[in-house]
């Protein structure tokens, strides 16, 4: 365990992220199984620890600590875990801490009843530096800068393999992933990606650039409209049917239409979840309804019918055909569609184009459609993992904007714990007296720099009107230019619209908030 500790310590204070990949791939090279390979499952968030953990700790530190100074402690400090850690009495008794395999074993075994009494004594044997990350890998959210990608990067790096290889016996693959371990030392066969419903990882696209736009040739490429749900991949081997997101996270709960409607579709296939009403591709906002639930009602998938809109085919039954031209896949695709009879699926249009002009037209004016942009790709891409240089592109359209006014601010987590960082911004209508008030129509934490955010934090603390916990309301008088992607009606929102990827674009200190925009603007923009 003291080595996990470290680890997670030294993550925390390491900036750099080759610096970050140098510290796992060498704690990997250190540690004996199975301890590193329950710490890679913690690295890639993929133990399977389901015990309400935060209230557990929350009732063991209360013999020591106030609830109410706890709660402030927290809001302070901006993690559970390092509070906790801090907070504990350093009462160790000598016992040898234990390992993060005995630990991550005795977890999941345990039950609500007897993982206090475990966690007590773990905690007692422990100084804080070995409570932090005892707690990190009990709750999760490790916030320590490392990706699950980063982690299998360094995984790669100590094996001396490609990424993608790791990615592509990722998910066939459980803790304490000693069979990956024995093929990364040389002492077993690479393990084989079963033929089983499982996730592949998916080939991304790079934003393109002007500059690169015009060294393009357009009859290499393709043309396919960029649509506005969330990018899938839906797998089948005759048995089962298995929907994933585009981390691999299986989404199947929320989707049994999809699953229903692919009862005779087998092989792995890329495309967009949507919500699909007569023909018409739905707002982000009516798919968003069904994303993150682990069971749907019969109510909510009439109402919202999912639809997946095919770009790719992967595995054409048990074929693996990733290394056969995108001209060549996207043929199979269009033969494979109506051969399975799929009715909640249907093949991505092309976009004929004969020059990049012609197809910025096009691009410029997509936006009633409800699309987000384009995708460029070269005809004769294989299907590879990751992010590959010059096969495709995403030519999203520019994002639209809006002048409101700052309302609320609320504390960041992790580094921006200290700092109120999340901010709630409102447009001006008309109320009921007739006087104009302001309404909030969306919530960013992103899209200003380092210094920005110490002026945006002392404008916070010089401008507090009132305060609900951890929400301080703000004086009516800073504007912010706000960028977003798309705006939706929503009933769940008290302007009654929803701004899809809102961030701050430009802070507005010389302008005055009455000359912010109205909700009606924002109204014209669905």
């Amino acid at each position: 365990m003291e080595r996990f500790a470290e680890l997670i310590d030294r993550l925390v204070y390491s900036g750099s992220r080759n610096a970050k990949l140098r510290l796992i791939e060498n704690y990997f090279r250190l540690t004996p199984d199975p301890d590193r390979g329950y710490a890679l499952a913690v690295l890639t968030d993929g133990l399977p620890l389901r015990l309400p953990y935060r209230r557990i700790l929350a009732e063991l530190v209360e013999p020591f600590v106030d609830p109410v100074l706890h709660r402030l402690s927290r809001d302070y400090v901006g993690d559970s875990a390092e509070t906790v850690a801090l907070l504990w009495p350093d009462c160790r008794g000598g016992s040898k801490p234990p390992g993060v395999a005995e630990i991550a074993e005795a977890l999941m075994a345990s039950t609500a009843k007897d993982a206090p009494a475990l966690i007590r004594g773990w905690l007692d044997g422990l100084d804080s530096k070995g409570r932090f990350a005892l707690l990190k890998l009990m709750t999760g959210a490790l916030r320590v800068g490392v990706s699950a990608r980063l982690a299998k990067t360094a995984l790669a790096a100590y094996g001396n393999v490609d990424v993608a290889e790791i990615e592509e016996v990722w998910h066939g693959a459980t803790p304490p992933y000693e069979a990956l371990f024995r093929w990364l030392d040389g002492k077993g066969p690479r393990p084989e990606a079963s033929t089983a419903a499982m996730f592949r990882p998916l080939m991304l696209a790079h934003p393109i650039e002007d500059r690169e736009l015009g060294e393009l040739d357009p009859e290499a490429f393709a043309a396919e409209w960029k649509w506005d749900g969330i990018r899938v991949q839906i797998s089948a081997n005759g048995f089962e049917t298995r929907l994933f997101s585009r981390s691999g996270d299986d989404i199947s709960a929320a989707f049994p239409d999809i699953i229903a409607a692919f009862a005779s579709f087998r092989g792995v296939a890329d495309g967009e979840l949507l919500v699909l009403r007569d023909g018409v591709v739905q707002p982000f906002n009516d798919l968003q309804q069904r994303l993150n639930r682990k069971a749907v009602s019969a109510k909510l998938v009439s109402e919202h019918p999912a639809h997946i809109r095919l770009y790719d085919l992967l595995f054409e039954v048990d074929e693996d055909i990733r290394n056969l031209p995108f001209r060549e896949r996207r043929d199979r695709l269009a033969k494979f569609i109506p051969r399975h009879h799929l009715p909640r699926a249907d093949l991505s249009p092309l976009v004929p184009f004969l020059s990049f002009e012609e197809l910025h037209a096009m691009w410029s004016g997509s936006r009633e459609a409800g699309i987000e942009g384009l995708m460029l790709k070269r005809w004769e891409s294989p299907y590879v993992s990751g992010r590959p240089r010059g096969l495709w592109y995403k030519w999203k359209r520019a994002p639209l904007t809006l002048d409101c006014v700052l309302m609320y601010a609320q504390r960041g987590s992790g580094k921006r714990s200290s700092y109120y960082s999340d901010y709630t911004f409102g447009a001006w209508r008309q109320g009921d007296n007739g006087a104009d008030e302001l309404v909030p129509v969306g919530k960013a934490y992103s899209g200003f720099t380092d210094e920005e955010l110490l002026r945006l934090d002392r404008f916070v603390r010089h401008n507090t009107i009132e305060r609900f916990g951890p929400v301080r309301a703000v004086r009516p008088s800073l504007v912010l230019e706000v960028a977003f992607d798309a705006v939706q009606a929503s009933t769940r929102h008290k302007s009654g619209v929803a701004m899809r990827f809102p961030r701050i674009h430009r802070i507005r200190w010389d302008k005055p908030a009455v000359e912010a925009d109205r909700l009606d603007t924002l109204l014209r923009m669905i």
